[in-house]
């Protein structure tokens, strides 16, 4: 079965899924949750998407690689209310049977910041309600949606939701972030794309070895470059990374981007004291 095949009949299975909402949930537990206890007319506040995950399945990241399709949620808002773009923290790499791909494998908090109008009453309950869809996988793949709800009262102030509230903190701090302490560029010629990434400031940390190194897992933001591929990395003694890519078989835009869109995972940090294990980088593609 070709790569590009196995994506088109996930991507089908999972819109069939998507579309019957009385699909039980199978490998995962989901609920929506608020980070508030109550909604202050006007004020945006966070809600929560709680992915719980059985031993041994996954769902996948906004951008999943060359398989999978990412958890998503489409709301069903009253008038005036207004709903962000859904936040994925930091991907991980994940086995979809045994092709690697974008996701998470441990339970994720996903997140969205909503702003409710500044004409509500005080005293009364607000339910928002939305379908989420996901795709989850383990030994076999389950396409799924549910229609899922939120009711909260309507308060002059509110207060966090301590539970809550941790997780979605932990989530933030997870984050992908840009640096200056490192510098990248990005050359491509035929089917193979390097990435080369050099310390600018003395807050970068360099890797201490080649296998540390090893061990940094490039993720692709849209495609252009495949997820199930080997990534080279060699380290340079001035700390410069040096990582080859290669490009995907089929890609989903309508023209070659003319950056590379990339997350750098690094378990050991990318600036001193372990700081920044995600770091978020976009150069300029040179095609040869």
């Amino acid at each position: 079965m070709s790569r590009r095949f196995l994506l088109l009949l996930l991507v089908l299975v999972s819109s069939f899924g998507f579309t019957h909402s009385s699909l039980a949930q199978q490998g995962l537990k989901i609920q929506l949750v608020s980070e508030q206890t109550a909604i202050v007319p006007g004020q945006p506040f966070t809600v929560g998407l709680w992915l719980e995950h059985d031993r041994g399945s996954h769902t996948y990241w906004r951008f999943p690689g060359i398989v999978g399709v990412p958890t998503q949620m489409k709301w069903q808002l009253p008038r005036g209310w207004k709903a962000g773009e859904l936040i994925y923290p930091e991907p991980e790499r994940t086995l979809m049977f045994n092709i690697k791909a974008q996701g998470f494998d441990r339970d994720v908090m996903l997140r969205t910041e909503i702003t409710p109008p500044a004409n509500l009453k005080v005293g009364e309950s607000i339910t928002l309600t939305g379908l989420a869809s996901w795709m989850c996988c383990g030994n076999t793949c389950h396409p799924g949606s549910m229609d899922l709800s939120l009711t909260l009262p309507v308060a002059a102030t509110a207060e966090l939701n301590t539970k809550w509230h941790k997780l979605l903190d932990a989530e933030r701090a997870r984050a992908e972030q840009t640096s200056d302490s490192w510098t990248s560029t990005a050359r491509e010629k035929g089917n193979e794309i390097t990435l080369v990434l050099k310390p600018s400031t003395a807050d970068a940390r360099p890797s201490k070895n080649q296998r540390e190194a090893e061990q940094i897992i490039v993720f692709t933001k849209d495609g252009w470059f495949d997820s199930d591929k080997p990534q080279t990395l060699l380290l340079h003694s001035d700390g410069t990374l040096t990582i080859t890519l290669v490009k995907a078989d089929a890609y989903l835009g309508n023209k070659p981007p003319k950056t590379l869109r990339v997350i750098l995972r690094n378990e050991n940090g990318w600036l001193q004291g372990g700081k920044l294990r995600c770091l978020q980088i976009a150069p300029r593609i040179v095609r040869e």
